[in-house]
């Protein structure tokens, strides 16, 4: 009998809980909006230099705004300029001797062959005739045969000298070879390489914005070592901005990307940023432990991305904010943000 009567008390607390959990979703599914709670994220940028060497300039402090392609940082390249002024002088030097080679032998050099080798060929006459008359004066018995010997070796002597100058007018004709303008130009483009790298080294020490943020830690100072490994500044980038909330899984199909939502923060709560939902994930997951609603703990949900049209500088990382959506909009079909002042 005692059994009986705890168990009306029981049954009566049970109902009015089911009646209560049953007004509330019954309220929420009838309602014209979905009310969520997340943080504000916003993505970082480790920056660093993609060269080593000591660090000469920081020109920017914690909590700057800077804009897409500011300079920031630059290190010390006074070795890597000496060494492209080097390599600039050999580069010239080697597009001179390119255009000597291309432009062949002046005029005044196969002049110079051309006499040359007709004073050759008169020396190769003179010696001709000489043993000529040497080899008369043999015949006659007034000379020795060597004498005729020693003149006939000149003789030989000039016609090789005049050999050697018709060739020599040759290739003064000819100009140089093919082969060696292609040596000298491989030269050049190599030495091209050479300063084009040595530039771009030096572009390496300047360190500059990827896009438009606020400067969050300035980690490295003038003076220190820096390196591809070690971040220099941590840049926070403020477009765009976005809040992480998590879907119930009763709004997916009431909800889709693309409507607009409303932002509030509880520093503002009178300022309403606008917003709309740019990525719903395909995959569910549990609530996490940072969405401070009871009912929803136990839930599967979706994580979703509610980007800010404005309010970029109110709105900082991990701040927590109120998301509210209405039910059932039809997806933006322009830029859901051009109404937006």
């Amino acid at each position: 009998m005692n059994k009986k009567l705890l168990a009306v008390p029981v049954l009566i607390v049970v109902a009015v809980a089911a009646g209560v959990w049953w007004a509330n979703e019954g309220r929420r599914d009838a309602g014209t909006e979905l009310v969520l709670h997340g943080n504000i994220d916003i993505r970082q940028v480790e920056l660093a230099f993609n060269a080593s060497g000591r660090i000469d300039q920081v020109l920017v402090r914690e909590g700057d705004r800077v804009n897409k392609g500011q300079l920031l940082a630059r290190l010390d390249t006074t070795r890597l300029r000496l060494a492209l002024a080097q390599a600039k002088a050999l580069d010239d030097a080697q597009l001179s001797l390119v255009a000597k080679l291309k432009a062949g032998s002046r005029p005044e050099e196969i002049k110079q062959a051309a006499a040359e080798r007709d004073a050759a060929r008169a020396a190769a006459n003179d010696a001709r005739q000489v043993y000529q008359r040497q080899i008369d004066l043999v015949t006659k018995h007034f000379v020795s045969q060597q004498q005729a010997d020693s003149a006939k070796n000149a003789f030989d002597a000039a016609q090789e000298r005049l050999k050697a100058a018709e060739e020599a007018h040759h290739l003064a004709v000819l100009g140089p070879r093919k082969e060696d303008v292609t040596t000298a130009e491989a030269n050049r483009t190599a030495q091209d390489a050479a300063v084009a790298g040595l530039s771009h080294d030096i572009l390496e020490g300047e360190l500059y914005a990827p896009d438009t943020g606020i400067i969050e830690n300035r980690v490295l100072e003038p003076g220190d070592m820096a390196s591809p490994q070690k971040t220099v500044l941590t840049l926070a980038l403020i477009d765009p901005v976005w809040a992480r909330v998590y879907l119930p899984e009763r709004a997916l199909g009431r909800i889709a990307p693309g409507v607009r939502a409303i932002i509030t923060t509880d520093s503002h709560p009178d300022r309403k940023v606008a917003g709309w939902v740019g990525y719903v994930s395909p995959t569910a997951e549990f609530t996490p432990k940072t969405v401070e609603t009871a009912e929803l703990r136990t839930s599967l949900v979706y994580q979703a991305r509610v980007f800010a049209c404005d309010g970029q500088e109110e709105l900082r990382q991990g701040m927590p904010v109120t998301v509210t959506i209405a039910y059932d909009q039809l997806a933006s079909t322009t830029s859901p943000c051009s109404d937006v002042k």
